[in-house]
């Protein structure tokens, strides 16, 4: 009797819940919201002739104002809200689908990463193209200019006047793109993060967290650079014929050598270092947040 109650008083522990797919939808869009400005120099400088990072900001200041380093923030947002929450999501799910645990090695985590970018790269597509184009918009001249009032309207011209495959411009070195980030970006936090925890040296806290996303931006960065320069040339161009990834590519080529695939890596690693840093720093607390309400512990 006594082994009986004693084994009716051992409490069970419930699963735990999964986290809120909105998480890191909340999480990007707050660090885009910080970084914008050095976002919005990052495409300027790709897409544009400017030759370096203070010459763009002072040249945006000049022409639009200090709200001019917020232009296009509205599709930065909507990006985020699609392309980022989906790739969390999936990313998660990849790495249950794979196994993937906590000491997970590097290529598992890289091919679940990959996963979850090939996904959100299609469905974050659009988002994509509408920051491109308010980004790149008053590095034009006047009568080339798009003059989107916001995502949302950019979305129904683009639909109305260039009809529902414009949605899908860029497409596929978006997609490349989007899957080389995240295998890096993604699944190099994961695996910095748990090697870090092996050391005598950090536990899972914040000075962990910081350290980790340092070295996945910096990752992150480097492995990005050629796809995200193609990706900006194909999105912000217009006219017929225009939109080759293969024509875009061999212009720039021809007129610029190979070194155009990191053209703007250094306002690139200064905008997704501490957008890195930021997400994963928020997403963390929102996470820790999350376990308060429900009253859990962090595994």
């Amino acid at each position: 009797m006594s082994s009986t109650a004693n084994a009716q008083m051992i409490p069970v522990s419930k699963p735990k819940q999964p986290y809120p797919q909105y998480l890191g939808g909340i999480a990007a869009s707050i660090a885009a919201s910080i970084t914008h400005p050095l976002d919005l120099t990052k495409v300027r400088l790709q897409a544009s002739g400017d030759t370096g990072m203070i010459q763009s900001l002072k040249k945006t200041v000049r022409t639009a104002g200090v709200r001019g380093l917020f232009d296009g923030v509205s599709a930065t947002l909507f990006r985020q809200m699609t392309y980022s929450m989906c790739r969390f999501w999936a990313y998660d799910e990849s790495k249950k689908y794979l196994g993937a645990g906590k000491n997970a090695p590097a290529w598992k985590l890289a091919l679940a990463g990959s996963m979850a970018g090939g996904i959100a790269g299609v469905v974050g597509n659009p988002g994509e193209i509408l920051m491109v184009r308010m980004q790149g918009d008053f590095a034009k001249p006047p009568e080339k200019r798009l003059n989107y009032k916001n995502c949302f309207d950019g979305l129904f011209r683009m639909i109305r006047e260039e009809g529902w495959s414009s949605l899908s411009r860029g497409v596929y070195p978006n997609v490349i793109r989007s899957i080389l980030m995240n295998a890096s970006q993604l699944a190099s936090y994961d695996y910095f993060k748990s090697m870090l925890l092996r050391t005598q040296y950090f536990k899972d806290n914040i000075y962990c967290h910081f350290t980790a996303s340092l070295f996945a931006g910096t990752v992150a960065t480097t492995v990005c650079s050629p796809a995200d320069v193609l990706k900006s040339r194909v999105m912000n161009a217009s006219g017929p014929g225009s939109s080759s990834t293969m024509a875009v590519l061999r212009n720039s080529f021809k007129n610029e050598g190979p070194m155009f695939m990191f053209k703007g890596w250094i306002p690139a690693w200064t905008r997704l270092q501490p957008t890195t840093i930021l997400i994963f720093l928020t997403l963390e607390q929102l996470k820790n947040a999350t376990d308060w309400i429900r009253g859990e512990t962090r595994d």
